[in-house]
């Protein structure tokens, strides 16, 4: 190789060729009430494959696999043994498998909800609490005793492990993770999900509760295909109860936590979620900060934020921060056609039969290349009316208001449109 080959070859290797950002759509493959399906949630959601795929779906996110000591809606989050995948709500460690070998058929990857913040405990120690952990094999692998909980976890703890690097979780054990053990089991574990089960990332449960250079070196020792934290902050209220008109505090604190956690990892985007469905009720205004750019995460590091509509916990059947339910497709025509990785809910692609004006929304964001870190020009945000091209390639309205004026160009053609919203691409 002559010399000017071989420098070639190592700059490529150093500074790999700049590719644009392909369009990514998750698609949150479950919901509260999922662990009471009959016949199992795998063997059902692998029937939901093909639309799944055709609404443009590249990545599904699954509810936590292991063993769970919690009621049943709560199946997952209070993990136990977790390499005991058969004792799952959901179905098999082999029915797990042929689900996830379906999607990627289809071409779709898979990530595993890791509910690592807490575990319950197998059985209880000679003080008589619930502290001895088993991990579901043969071998001592997971199998941990009162030392690995925080050393300020007084429930549980002996006092022995390290203090608590983030928030406290009081229904079960905070695991202590500046434990060496800890961190190289977890890390061989999630691993073993990788090549055993066939995940390609994670969905990161309650990051709050550890430090962010936690998530950094999880994310280096499994290097994921994607990766997505949990970091639910309350937003800014005034006295009358009602949203603060600005919410840079609680996006600056996601970016924060991101840049700390390796930059790697993406985070959903909770201070969109809170603005958008806020907006979507007569306050569109909301949806330009004072830098003319979208208000939420999406307008300090788009490429590290998933926007969704509402989630197992903010809708389904707990309704603990509910979008409005009249106006969730003006949030997916928010979502799926600004930067930003969107996230799309099962309940409202299937069991409100959406399914096809929020494909028509994935199509034209495939079509055009829309992706994280698109530009964004917002043309109008008033009180009825939201409008905002992106990447000059499309041109999204949301909002009641018909008088449009001259905001959207003669060489652009309506794409999809419905109640109070309507796309436009380029003809």
């Amino acid at each position: 190789m002559s010399p000017l080959c071989f420098l070639c070859s190592l700059l490529l290797t150093v500074f790999p060729p700049f590719t644009s950002p392909s369009p990514t759509i998750l698609f949150q493959g479950f919901n509260w009430e999922s662990c009471n399906k009959k016949g199992g949630w795998y063997n059902f959601l692998k029937k939901r494959i093909p639309d799944i795929a055709s609404a443009g779906i590249t990545h599904v996110w699954l509810r936590p696999p292991s063993q769970s000591a919690a009621p049943q809606a709560f199946a997952g989050y209070m993990p136990g043994r977790l390499y005991d995948l058969n004792a799952s709500s959901y179905g098999s460690q082999n029915e797990l498998k042929s689900l996830i070998q379906a999607f990627n058929k289809k071409g779709i990857k898979c990530l595993a909800d890791i509910v690592i913040n807490h575990r319950t405990a197998e059985k209880k120690d000679s003080r008589g609490i619930w502290c001895i952990f088993e991990g579901g094999t043969p071998d001592k692998r997971l199998d941990w005793g009162p030392s690995f909980i925080c050393r300020h976890d007084t429930t549980y703890s002996d006092g022995r492990g390290h203090p608590d690097s983030g928030e406290p979780f009081g229904p079960a054990p905070d695991i202590d993770h500046l434990n060496p053990r800890v961190q190289k089991e977890l890390s061989d574990w999630m691993n073993w999900l990788k090549t055993e089960i066939g995940f390609d990332g994670w969905r990161f449960d309650f990051v709050k509760g550890y430090a962010p250079s936690i998530t950094r070196l999880y994310m280096k020792n499994t290097m994921p295909h994607f990766a997505v934290a949990e970091k639910w902050d309350s937003l800014s209220y005034r006295q009358d109860g009602k949203l603060d008109g600005r919410q840079d505090a609680h996006r600056r604190n996601l970016k924060y936590w991101v840049q700390a956690a390796g930059g790697a990892v993406t985070a959903f985007d909770f201070t969109t979620k809170g603005i958008l469905q806020a907006a979507v009720q007569g306050e569109l205004w909301r949806l330009k900060d004072s830098s003319g750019k979208p208000p939420g995460f999406i307008g300090l590091l788009p490429q590290n934020a998933v926007t969704f509509i509402d989630n197992h916990d903010t809708g389904s059947t707990q309704r603990l921060w509910p979008f409005p339910s009249d106006k969730v497709m003006l949030g997916y025509a928010y979502i799926l056609t600004h930067p930003g990785t969107p996230s799309i809910f099962y309940d409202h692609l299937f069991d409100w039969v959406l399914k096809k004006e929020i494909g028509k929304l994935a199509a034209i964001r495939t079509k055009n290349g829309i992706n994280t870190t698109s530009r964004v020009n917002i043309l109008a945000s008033q009180s009825d009316l939201y409008v905002a091209a992106i990447d000059d390639k499309i041109i999204t309205k949301i909002g009641p208001k018909m008088d449009l004026r001259n905001l959207i160009p003669r060489n652009f053609k309506v794409a999809t449109s419905g109640k109070d919203y309507a796309v436009w691409q380029k003809k």
